[in-house]
C-alpha cells in the first residue's frame, strides 16, 4: 500500500531515545457523490474519517469492517479498496511511553446510505461521537476553520483534513 504522508508532531523535536508505542488503525472513506460518511465530535467540533484500533491478531479488513460498523452503524460494508497508508509520530503518555507512532491503514469502500445502530466505547460517548452524512467540501472548510481557530482541536484533525483534501484530489478529480 502506498505512503500518503508521514507526519511528526510539532512538540516533538526529535525521536532519537524517545519510547515509542506502535498502534495500527483503520480509516473508512464512503463516499456518495460528494457526501461523506464521517464521524462529528462534539469535544472537538471536527468531523474525521471512521475507523480506530485494529485488535491484537486482528485482520486489517476485519477491523476495517468492525469500526465502521460500531462507529456509524452501516451496512452492507462492500468493494473494500486500499487507499494508503498514513503515519504519525505524537506525544503519548500512557504504557510507560512517550510518542505514539499510529499508522492508519486507509481504504475507500461502500456501504448503504441508511445508517442502523452505532456501538460505542464510554470515550466515545463522552466525546460525543455521531455518524453524519456530509457534503465533503463543507467538512473540509469547517475543520480547517477549526484548525485556524480552536484552542480545544484534537491531534488528529490535521490528518483527517489532509485526508478530505487527497480524497477530494483523487476521488471527485477536482483539481
Amino acid at each position: 500500500m502506498r505512503i500518503l504522508n508521514i507526519t511528526t508532531h510539532p512538540d516533538l523535536e526529535h525521536l532519537d531515545n524517545q519510547s515509542i508505542l506502535q498502534r495500527n488503525a483503520t480509516r473508512a472513506i464512503i463516499l456518495k457523490g460528494e457526501d461523506i460518511l464521517l464521524l462529528y465530535t462534539e469535544r472537538y467540533h471536527d468531523y474525521s474519517l471512521p475507523g480506530g484500533g485494529i485488535d491484537d491478531g486482528e485482520d486489517v479488513i476485519a477491523g476495517l469492517v468492525r469500526e465502521i460498523e460500531e462507529e456509524t452503524g452501516a451496512r452492507n460494508i462492500s468493494n473494500i479498496e486500499p487507499f494508503g497508508i498514513y503515519e504519525e509520530f505524537r506525544p503519548w503518555y500512557k504504557h510507560e511511553c512517550n510518542v505514539l507512532h499510529m499508522i492508519s491503514y486507509c481504504y475507500t469502500c461502500d456501504a448503504d446510505k441508511e445508517l442502523g445502530n452505532t456501538n460505542y466505547e464510554s470515550y466515545e460517548i463522552r466525546n460525543g461521537m455521531k455518524p453524519v452524512w456530509i457534503n465533503i467540501h463543507e467538512a473540509i472548510a469547517h475543520n480547517e476553520d477549526i484548525i485556524a481557530h480552536s484552542e480545544k482541536k484534537g491531534m488528529s484533525i490535521e490528518r483527517e483534513t489532509f485526508l478530505l483534501h487527497l480524497i477530494v484530489k483523487e476521488r471527485l478529480h477536482v483539481r
